[in-house]
């Protein structure tokens, strides 16, 4: 069988590279996905600057959610200052040491800020060197509460020696005067405070940190890594609940407890994978197996002639699929090694964006590749036995007498099908009515690829009624090629229905997507527009967060009306989904009651001014999630993983720009990593003088930035998640791939269309005519496939821009529609028009002998 199909596949060249090409593209795609996926499960962080502890205990910094799944937490848990007593007399324990982490940056001689890594976790108690890998140290250890030392590249920033003074912000104290006592050579050191000034600066001698640390290092024996791990964890069992929530870190793993928010990234590429892993399978599928059916039609005859000389259908399938997977073979290899090339270049581009640290790496295995296999095998498998279906299942002589010509009538079953799943897909696309978010739009987005898969299904029949349609109407002096292309269009609907419906699936999969892409950012943008009061956004960037006095001053600049903090954070909370449980992690903002002289969330119940103690407010699509009213208690887990039951104050409705939940100042300013305001809203009375009196009054202190809040909300993609960029850049790969295989789809008809030109040109049909016959044909596929999928978009983003914008059409570039018609219509046309020119190169007899 595999020696047939290879001897059968040389004079198939042409349908079989469609078929490659698409394999080709599919291997790389779904390959690219699985080494997102992968990295997302199981990528780790380098142990950066606690490389030299073997052993790590931190607080656990996800929440477990159904379906063994885990949500991360971006801040900082904490972890009783006594276990490191109790675990330093552990077996095997040469050293234990604790670690802090706070705001601290040091000011250079010309006034800027010169630390070397994040200035939020900068700061650490001297104890922490003890769990570097090798540190060198320059200097003593610091002492006093004015002493500090620095690594090797805040020294060389700062131009700094060992004695010298240097000036140091650090936990939003005023920048002080220290001296310089130590220089320590190793990554990520950063700036070192005496243990007793670290434990006062991080907050953790009083409040609701008290007696805590960030997390404890162990030193072990070597080749007594395991056994130490095992040991904790004994004693932490036996710790009761103040240890319940406790993590023993080992390995690659240690990389989690650098930074949480680091970690809390890897997440992302699992997200972003399963979110693309639907839309890749679909167009995939569709590519492919539209790919192999034309491979198939095209020998139709000659599997009816194996059927009459006594093949049985069984062998006719097998044949089929055979040769499918000789090609799939062949274009899989390069294929999936293109998709970790392709994984790569995403990777780039979400650290481009600052959606995932550069220190992440790809997690490069065989998997996604083998998987990738396995997926492709399948669908070939499945598409190719499908295509050789009826030609292997009809009695021989019919099958014969079929061979070249195609069905009277179209399935009805198929055509009733396909009506019902573009019915399904119109349905589908009224999400965003529903629930004006994210998961709302991406309904938008599916709608459109849906209601293509159902025009394949329903597209014979449809192509055949407008065809009828086309041909009743035509004149008596209608030109010999305009004639010839109608009958070609209502004679083998199959064959043009499957043109068509792929043309017709890139129309709508490019307006869909990036129209939702578009209309949802500039939804956003509208909020953020109209809810944001104040001109001007006042942050810290350089010193990791609000230095606690600038408020105040601030408030006192002339000019100045309204003045009010807001920061942003993490919560994680569940909702009942259609019966299940559903935990998902969502964006909060945290305010003071004084939020609303400067926000405007469009309240609907209760006021932003209530926002003291333990109360939120929350939007009115999370109300309806979470079935909560004004008065309400909900549960929520803070970003550090406290459990928190907070009462709503007010239901708001601008949630698309301002996020899901805002929480009282009081309740969520504690359970973040550095317990400072990350930046203050500013209402002046809009006079260049006070814009003049703030600028002069934040240059006095390095690190700080004012921006105005109008450049944040501009609308369009500059400033969009990360997510978003990712979206549009499959959106080009997807359509680079779906465009190549329409092409390789279109030249494989062409091609296979040499016997029908050499019979009209023996017939008395001159070249000229039939080139003049097949620009037709491109004209009445290209605005086929333009209708069709512009029709099947058209409800989606009426219904779209309906629910995010309030008017029935959606936001966007207007110049895309027309690039797309142009780009369907250069590659229908170039598709068409070069292999019939090739074709016609070839004497009809040549043509029917070869054919013969």
């Amino acid at each position: 069988m595999l020696h047939l199909a290879l001897r059968t596949a040389r004079h198939r060249i042409a349908a079989l590279l469609a078929v490659a090409c698409a394999v080709f593209g599919a291997a790389a795609l779904l390959t690219g996905t699985g080494v997102l996926a992968e990295s997302g499960l199981r990528s780790s962080l380098p142990a950066g600057r606690l490389a030299g502890a073997d052993v790590i205990v931190a607080a656990e910094q996800s929440v477990r959610a159904p379906g063994d799944m885990t949500v991360p937490l971006t801040e900082r848990g904490t972890v009783p200052a006594g276990l490191v007593d109790r675990l330093a007399t552990l077996p095997g324990v040469t050293r234990a040491a604790t670690d802090l982490g706070f705001p601290a940056a040091v000011e250079r001689t010309d006034g800027a800020l010169a630390t070397a890594v994040d200035p939020a976790t900068a700061g650490h108690g001297w104890s922490s060197v003890h769990l570097l890998a090798h540190p060198r140290v320059t200097g003593k250890a610091p002492a006093g509460a004015h002493e500090v030392a620095v690594d090797r590249a805040t020294a060389t920033a700062a131009r700094a020696a060992v004695g010298d003074r240097v000036r140091v912000a650090a936990a939003g104290r005023p920048v002080a005067d220290y001296r310089l006592t130590a220089i320590v050579d190793a990554p990520g050191a950063g700036v070192l405070f005496a243990d007793s000034a670290a434990t006062a600066l991080a907050g953790r001698d009083g409040g609701p940190r008290a007696g805590t640390v960030d997390l404890i290092g162990l030193r072990a024996t070597p080749g007594h890594t395991d056994e130490v791990a095992t040991a904790v964890r004994h004693r932490l069992a036996e710790s009761g609940t103040t240890a319940r929530h406790l993590k023993v870190l080992t390995g690659s793993d240690r990389g989690d407890a650098v930074s949480p928010g680091d970690g809390a990234s890897r997440p992302l590429l699992l997200l972003i994978s399963s979110s693309l892993a639907g839309v890749v399978v679909l167009i995939t599928g569709f590519v492919v197996a539209g790919a192999l059916t034309v491979a198939v039609n095209g020998q139709r005859r000659d599997l009816a002639l194996m059927r009459a000389v006594g093949a049985t259908p069984k062998q006719i399938r097998r044949l089929a699929a055979a040769q499918a997977m000789v090609v799939t073979a062949m274009a899989y290899v390069p294929g999936a090694a293109l998709g970790y090339l392709l994984a790569d270049r995403l990777r780039d581009l979400l650290v481009d964006r600052g959606a995932v640290p550069s220190a992440l790496p790809l997690t490069v295995s065989p998997l996604p590749a083998l998987a990738t296999a396995v997926l492709l095998a399948a669908a070939v498998q499945l598409a190719a036995r499908g295509a050789a279906w009826r030609t292997s299942t009809r009695p021989a002589t019919e099958a014969v007498a079929e061979s070249r010509t195609e069905p009277r009538e179209p399935a009805r079953l198929r055509t009733y099908g396909g009506l019902l799943v573009i019915v399904a897909a119109t349905t589908l696309s009224a999400a965003p009515l529903l629930s004006r978010t994210a998961i709302g739009a991406a309904a938008t987005q599916m709608a459109g690829i849906v209601g293509a898969i159902g025009l394949a299904m329903a597209g014979p029949a449809l192509t055949r009624w407008a065809g009828t349609a086309l041909a009743r109407r035509l004149r008596p002096g209608t030109t010999a090629p305009t004639w010839l292309a109608v009958a070609n269009v209502r004679g083998y609907a199959l064959r043009v229905a499957g043109v068509v419906s792929t043309l017709a699936m890139a129309v709508a999969f490019v307006l869909t997507y990036a129209f939702t892409l578009t209309t949802v950012a500039e939804a956003t943008a509208q909020d953020t527009r109209a809810g944001t009061l104040a001109q001007y956004r006042v942050s810290a960037p350089g010193l990791g967060g609000l230095p606690t006095g600038l408020l105040d001053d601030v408030r006192d600049t002339p000019g100045v009306k309204e003045a009010a903090p807001v920061t942003t954070t993490t919560v994680v909370y569940s909702y009942r989904e259609l019966g299940d449980v559903t935990t998902e992690s969502a964006g909060a903002t945290i305010l003071t009651p004084d939020a609303p002289r400067v926000l405007d969330l469009d309240v609907r119940e209760g006021g932003l001014d209530r926002l003291r103690g333990a109360t939120a407010a929350i939007s009115e699509e999370t109300a309806r999630s979470l079935d909560a009213a004004v008065g309400d208690r909900i549960t929520l887990t803070l970003g550090d993983g406290t459990t928190a039951h907070p009462r709503v104050v007010a239901v708001y409705g601008r949630g698309l720009g301002f996020g899901p939940f805002a929480l009282s100042h009081d309740l969520a300013s504690p359970h973040t990593t550095t317990g400072l305001d990350q930046s203050v809203l500013v209402r002046t009375d809009g006079t260049p003088e006070a814009e003049h009196a703030l600028a002069t009054l934040l240059a006095k202190t390095p690190g700080l930035d004012m921006g105005e809040t109008a450049d944040e909300s501009q609308g369009g993609l500059s400033d969009a998640p990360a997510e978003v960029w990712i979206n549009l850049a499959t959106i080009v790969v997807l359509l680079a791939y779906l465009l190549l295989s329409i092409a390789n789809k279109l030249v494989a008809t062409t091609s296979q269309r040499r016997e029908e030109m050499a019979t009209l040109r023996l017939n008395g049909t001159t070249p000229a005519q039939i080139r003049a016959m097949m620009r037709r044909e491109a004209v009445l596929i290209t605005a086929g496939a333009l209708f069709a999928g512009m029709a099947l978009s058209a409800v989606p983003l009426a219904l779209l821009g309906t629910a995010f914008l309030h008017h029935p059409w959606p936001a966007g570039p207007v110049w895309l529609v027309p690039a797309t018609v142009l780009t369907i219509a250069t590659v229908a046309y170039l598709s068409l028009q070069l292999p019939t020119r090739h074709a016609l190169r070839t004497p009809p007899a040549a043509a029917l002998g070869a054919r013969g």
